[in-house]
């Protein structure tokens, strides 16, 4: 199942939001990237990576307030 947590950073000018996508790592068999306007929908800008903790996740910076989309692709 995937999971995502968002935090805010950036000053009060240019707000942020840190957005966490993260699977199991037993889940991820192939490649999984994270796409949206954030990254012209570019499957190689985000890509999840393995980490110590048994997931592998991505962390993408979007503007506070946007309405971007994601999706998360396998391939």
């Amino acid at each position: 199942m995937l999971k995502t947590i968002a935090s805010k950073t950036g000053t009060a000018k240019r707000p942020f939001v840190k957005v966490t996508f993260a699977l199991p790592a037993d889940e991820v068999a192939q490649p999984v990237s994270v796409l949206g306007d954030f990254n012209n929908w570019d499957p190689h800008a985000h890509p999840l990576k393995k980490r110590s903790n048994g997931t592998c996740s991505a962390v993408v910076e979007v503007p506070a307030g946007s309405a971007s989309g994601a999706s998360i692709i396998t391939g």
